[in-house]
């Protein structure tokens, strides 16, 4: 009986690191329309509607409490998509906020039909290439937190504080969390080779 209620005891401190729900779904109409209201996809784009998928998972934020958020990706990245996010609530990895749509600046978020952002060395809007969020294939963690730098420069001038990555701060990219994506074949923008580094990006091909 003693061994019974260790045993049980343990299964319940193991279980209260892991994420609590995940759910993948077809694209809801309301969603959709608020992708094409938005811009974020229309006629042209390299994925259909009908292959994107809703995903759902638990995250924690900044204040280490539990909170739910929702993803637009790829249907095919779906269900790897909802172990590295139960990976990262059992690593205790804080998340901002999470939303569909980017709502300000420091929101974690995947699909968005657009072209490739150009290295801030460089300037510009865009590349002529397909981003890979305009797949559904790549996802952006904590943007504020993981700034994308080039030539000492970014984007947005709120980020300049998280340069300096030997210095860990709240929502900064870690080893683990880089390993929870690598475990289902994803890259990470931060290990791109020369000046330019992203940070929060993190997709199926590693660009």
């Amino acid at each position: 009986m003693m061994r019974l209620l260790a045993l049980a005891a343990v299964l319940l401190a193991l279980g209260a690191g892991a994420a609590r729900g995940a759910a993948v779904a077809p694209l809801p109409s309301s969603v959709a329309k608020q992708l094409k209201a938005g811009g974020y996809w229309h006629q042209g784009c390299p994925v259909a509607l009908s292959g994107l998928r809703l995903l759902t998972v638990d995250y924690r934020d900044f204040a280490g409490r539990s909170a739910t958020g929702q993803l637009v990706v790829n249907a095919r990245a779906a269900h790897p998509l909802v172990r590295v996010f139960r990976r990262l609530y059992a690593l205790h990895f804080p998340i901002r906020r999470m939303n569909v749509l980017p709502l300000d600046g420091d929101v974690t978020q995947s699909f968005s039909c657009r072209q490739a952002v150009p290295s801030p060395c460089v300037g510009g809007s865009g590349t002529g290439s397909w981003s890979m969020h305009a797949y559904g294939l790549a996802v952006d963690i904590n943007p504020r937190e993981n700034p994308y730098v080039g030539c000492g420069q970014s984007r947005d001038p709120a980020t300049r504080r998280y340069f300096d990555r030997s210095i860990h701060r709240r929502g900064m990219v870690t080893t683990r969390a880089i390993g929870a994506f690598r475990s289902v074949g994803w890259g990470w923008g931060g290990s791109w080779t020369g000046d330019t580094k992203d940070y929060m990006h993190f997709s199926s091909t590693g660009h």
